[in-house]
């Protein structure tokens, strides 16, 4: 029980940061959250989890990767292409903290809904999981620096981890080791487009890309 109650703790956390991020014009601040976030979500299985041994594994790959070295590579990013704040997001940041509270709110009365397996009834994980995902398609979706884009994955893919976690147990280690793996993929992937963007344009506002002609 207190450790439920703990992990209900951490999810609460990890919702708050998703106010944080889509509340915040300070792109510093945004990669330090989605940091401390991947690192909440890499301590949740020890907390829900027996432990063994593949678990340590996945928990050290995951802090390392979302704590350390993914907001490494975006501070990097941004030093290099000089951005400190997120410019004229396609929505406000009022109106889209507001849209982000409502379907946190409606996720909570869907998760109620849910015929969910009794040891997962009460729990924070789906109400948390689907409010991440929306937070993470917002940050997509509104705005426009390519960094905040890769930001807006990062939380997305937080929000697909944290209801995978419900699986785990019908899931074998080297599923969640591909999960991670996908993630720094994209990354790289991310980091390679911002690149190619800053260098050819002097910008990565994503939003000039429409002007493009053949």
């Amino acid at each position: 029980m207190i450790m439920t109650e703990f992990a209900d703790q951490l999810l609460v956390l990890v919702m708050l940061i998703n106010f944080l991020v889509l509340g915040s014009s300070r792109m510093a601040i945004a990669i330090r959250a989605v940091a401390v976030q991947g690192v909440v979500l890499g301590v949740l299985p020890a907390i829900i989890h027996t432990f063994s041994w593949h678990l340590i594994a996945i928990i050290v790959g995951m802090i390392l990767a979302k704590g350390l070295f993914i907001p490494w590579l975006l501070f990097g990013a941004m030093n290099k292409v000089q951005i400190k704040r997120e410019v004229e997001p396609y929505i406000g940041y009022v109106s889209t903290l507001i849209i982000v509270a409502i379907t946190t709110a409606l996720a909570f009365v869907f998760a109620a809904k849910l015929p969910l397996a009794q040891e997962h009834q009460g729990l924070l994980f789906v109400p948390a999981s689907i409010a991440t995902i929306i937070t993470g398609f917002l940050t997509l979706t509104t705005r426009r620096k390519a960094i905040s884009q890769v930001i807006g994955y990062l939380i997305l893919e937080n929000g697909i981890f944290i209801f995978g976690l419900l699986l785990t147990s019908a899931m074998p280690v080297m599923v969640e080791a591909g999960a991670l793996l996908d993630l720094l993929v994209g990354i790289f992937v991310m980091g390679i487009v911002i690149n190619h963007i800053s260098n050819e344009f002097s910008t990565i506002d994503t939003s000039r890309l429409t002007a493009l002609k053949e």
